[in-house]
C-alpha cells in the first residue's frame, strides 16, 4: 500500500503540495469515487487512480535510451547547466537518473532510469560492463596505440586504466576509432588519447552491455526500452 499523493508524485503528477491541493478540490478518483484525503492508502497493483478524468498508472521502474545531445550534463539537476532530465517532455517522475555520466560535449547512448540496482550493476568496476565509444581523433592513430591500449594507459590516476580495445576504422592527420572499455573514470576516452598526444574532436557513445544505442534516436530524443532490451539487460 502506498499513499495516494505519494503514488501521483512518484509519476511526476506534480509536487506533494500541488497534489495534495487537486486531491482536496476533488480533481482525483481512485476506483471511479472521488477522494479528497492525500493520505489515503491505495494499492498500486489493483486500485484504478485518475486525475482529471485521466487514468494514472503506477510503475515501480522506468528505463529509458537517450540519444545525448552535446551541451547538457548528465546530472539529476544543475543550477547553470541544462541537464538530460530537462530534455523529458511533459509529466515525468521524480527520482529518474541518468546512469552515468556523459561529457557535455560527448553524445550517444545514455541509460535513464529509477533503478538504482541496475546503475550499480552496469558501473561497478567488478563487474566488467563493456562501454563502446566510437570518436574522431585529431592525429594518426597506430597500432603502437592499441598496444598501449591494450596494457592499460597512465591517465594520471592512482592506477593504470583497465586493458582496453582499440579498433582503428582510419588512420591519418584525423583519425576514426572505436574503443571499447569497462570503467567510466572521469573523462577517460579523452584522457587516455591525450596520455598519447592526440586529442579527441568527437565522442559518441554506442553501446552499454547488451544495450545498443538505437539509430532512429536522433541526438535529444528518446524511448523507454522495449522488454526484449530490458530482459537482456537486467
Amino acid at each position: 500500500m502506498i499513499r495516494l499523493d505519494k503514488y501521483l508524485a512518484d509519476m511526476g503528477m506534480g509536487t506533494r503540495s500541488e497534489i495534495k491541493k487537486a486531491i482536496r478540490q476533488g480533481m482525483v478518483k481512485v476506483d471511479d469515487v472521488t477522494v479528497k484525503k492525500p493520505e489515503l492508502k491505495v494499492d498500486a497493483d489493483t486500485q484504478k487512480i485518475a486525475v482529471n478524468g485521466k487514468k494514472v498508472v503506477y510503475r515501480r521502474m522506468e528505463y529509458y535510451m537517450m540519444n545525448k545531445p552535446a551541451g547538457v550534463v548528465s546530472a539529476t539537476k544543475d543550477p547553470k547547466e541544462k541537464t538530460v532530465l530537462d530534455l523529458f517532455k511533459g509529466q515525468r517522475r521524480k527520482d529518474l537518473f541518468p546512469v552515468g555520466r556523459l561529457d557535455k560535449d560527448t553524445v550517444g547512448l545514455l541509460l535513464v532510469t529509477n533503478d538504482g540496482e541496475l546503475s550499480h550493476r552496469l558501473l561497478a568496476p567488478g563487474k566488467h560492463v563493456d562501454k563502446i565509444y566510437y570518436a574522431k581523433i585529431d592525429g594518426e592513430v597506430n597500432s603502437e596505440d592499441a598496444d598501449a591500449f591494450a596494457q592499460g594507459i597512465d591517465i594520471g590516476d592512482e592506477k593504470l586504466t583497465l586493458p582496453a580495445r582499440l579498433e582503428i576504422l582510419t588512420s591519418g592527420k584525423e583519425s576514426e576509432i572505436r574503443l571499447t572499455i569497462q570503467e567510466g573514470r572521469f573523462h577517460q576516452v579523452k584522457r587516455m588519447f591525450e596520455a598519447r598526444g592526440k586529442k579527441v574532436i568527437y565522442l559518441r557513445r554506442e553501446s552499454m552491455g547488451t544495450l545498443v544505442l538505437d539509430p532512429q534516436l536522433r541526438e535529444g530524443e528518446y524511448r523507454p526500452l522495449t522488454e526484449e532490451e530490458l530482459k537482456k539487460l537486467c
